[in-house]
């Protein structure tokens, strides 16, 4: 894959412009919101309208034509009434004259309160109010207040016809007034259920349109942009790590799309410098295999081929010292030991050498390993060193840990074999092995000795291979042996250190995973010297 070059986070961004999805929505709420008041108003104004026409009708036009109705059923029952009590004189017919005056004052009082708000109305009653009012000086109320309602009725004669002539009329424009207000507020009312169904039905229509252009919106603005930016997400997501992210739509969306984008070439970029990398990886570690099959044929040949003429040597020259031994000198005699003795040591050291290469290479069955039969071990293999130098070698209740057993052992016996080694001419050793969980869910060992000790400015250089404190001739090794340790605690993922606060002598410190069979038991115990 093509490495791509780090791309700027911020470019992507400099190039977006435009209106933002929450800007579009709030101009699109604030619109909607403008068209939704528009819609209210007028629907309400229709309303209003409807209503104010309907209420006309049934609260003036109806009750006046109603009332006016009664009007003249009233003023035409008063002249039935009082044209039969001039006719005959009976007073019944004078009490139906005055109950339908009280009719005519109920009917006229009704039409005055109504007329108050139609000044056409109160000029038509006030025309109709003066001729009744006429009619009954000039006509009626003579004949009612006459004592001889006959004679009176008769006097007047034709006067009657005439004289009521003129309120027939009045009442008859009055009710041709009213019919035609009625007819007028139908006509209205009926003008206004069309309007206020005309104005609902845009108003239906316009909601309608709303809906659909609000959803065509969202739909173009957000939705499909979001599907497409989705699918190029989910196109890299697969593993197709060269598309592009493209955006679309609202700024914000683009820009999250520039980020995306932005994203998928840095990691375009890192995976290109992993693959890189891992290529180099396997490169190397097809070298190292190489080359740990080339140090197993150099142990081999170490083990082998280069220890044999070491043993020839040493044999030889012990030969040759015996045979000669005559007419060899002591200078002779100390030549041939210094040979035998440097090419023993060069066993010893290829020896050791090849016990720290095994280390983690071909030790690596990694068991339950009960460090309290490993000590034991440990301790019967340095018996002959324990007894010789009266040594006291102790421990804690040990735990059971997973490990490979061979390399538990060296451990221990490396460890107990440098206490006894270095130990102070004054005093018998004394060695100890605790054990106790930590803070962070290990197992940690201390072994102390009551030796010489080593200065805190060397605490480090005791686990450096070949790095030696004294000589050959104070104390014999290759030092090798606490980097073997060293080697093999790290191998197993824990640590080793000195602690230089421990005093007289060394306190060596290390640290192993907790096995889930480890036990909790950790009182003291001693073991006799052997």
């Amino acid at each position: 894959m093509t490495v791509e070059a780090h791309p700027d986070p911020s470019a992507g961004r400099r190039l977006v412009a435009g209106w933002t999805t929450r800007r579009w929505l709030a101009w699109g709420t604030a619109g909607a919101f403008v068209v939704f008041l528009g819609l209210s108003a007028l629907g309400t104004w229709t309303l209003a309208h409807s209503t104010a026409i309907n209420n006309r009708l049934v609260d003036h036009s109806t009750p006046a034509l109603i009332a006016s109705t009664r009007l003249e059923g009233a003023v035409l029952e008063q002249e039935s009434a009082i044209s039969a009590y001039g006719a005959t004189g009976r007073s019944s017919f004078l009490a139906g004259y005055r109950d339908a005056r009280n009719r005519q004052d109920a009917a006229v009082k009704q039409l005055t309160a109504l007329a108050r708000a139609d000044p056409a109305t109160a000029r038509d009653l006030d025309r109709v109010r003066g001729r009744i009012a006429t009619w009954q000086h000039d006509f009626a109320e003579a004949i009612a207040e006459a004592e001889n309602p006959r004679s009176a009725a008769a006097d007047r004669g034709s006067a009657d016809a005439s004289a009521f002539a003129p309120v027939r009329a009045a009442l008859g424009r009055q009710q041709d007034a009213q019919q035609a207000q009625r007819a007028g507020a139908r006509r209205d009312l009926a003008d206004a259920r069309t309007l206020r169904n005309a104005t609902f039905s845009a108003i239906a229509a316009v909601l309608t349109a709303l809906f659909v252009l609000v959803f065509v919106a969202l739909r173009q603005g957000v939705t499909r942009p979001m599907d497409r930016l989705s699918a190029d997400v989910r196109t890299v997501a697969h593993g197709d790590f060269t598309h592009p992210v493209t955006g679309t739509g609202p700024a914000d969306f683009r820009l999250l799309a520039a980020d995306v984008e932005a994203m998928r070439r840095r990691l375009t970029a890192e995976l290109g410098f992993s693959q890189d990398a891992r290529a180099r990886m396997d490169e190397q570690a097809t070298e190292l295999r190489r080359s740990n099959a080339e140090l197993e044929q150099f142990a081999y040949v170490a083990s082998h081929d280069l220890q044999e003429p070491l043993r020839k040597v040493a044999s030889f020259c012990q030969l040759l010292e015996r045979r000669y031994a005559a007419e060899l000198d002591e200078r002779a005699r100390t030549y041939i030991h210094f040979a035998v003795d440097g090419a023993q040591r060069m066993q010893t050291l290829i020896n050791d050498l090849l016990d720290f290469s095994r280390v983690g290479r071909l030790h690596t069955d990694r068991t339950r390993v009960d460090l309290e039969k490993t000590f034991t071990d440990a301790h019967d293999a340095l018996g002959l060193a324990i007894e010789d130098g009266g040594a006291r070698v102790t421990h804690d209740v040990l735990p059971t840990v997973d490990a490979d057993p061979t390399q538990m052992g060296m451990l221990l016996q490396n460890l107990i074999s440098n206490a006894l080694k270095f130990r102070a001419p004054e005093r018998a050793p004394r060695v100890h092995l605790s054990a106790r969980p930590d803070e962070a869910g290990l197992w940690r060992f201390e072994l102390a000795d009551n030796g010489i000790g080593i200065g805190p400015d060397q605490t480090e250089r005791v686990f450096v291979i070949f790095q030696r404190l004294h000589t050959r001739e104070q104390y014999p090794g290759n030092g090798i042996g606490l980097a073997l340790c060293k080697k093999i605690v790290e191998y197993h993922g824990g640590t080793i250190g000195v602690d230089s606060d421990h005093t007289p002598g060394l306190k060596i410190f290390f640290t192993l995973p907790v096995s889930e069979a480890t036990t909790d038991d950790h009182d003291g115990r001693e073991d006799s010297p052997q």
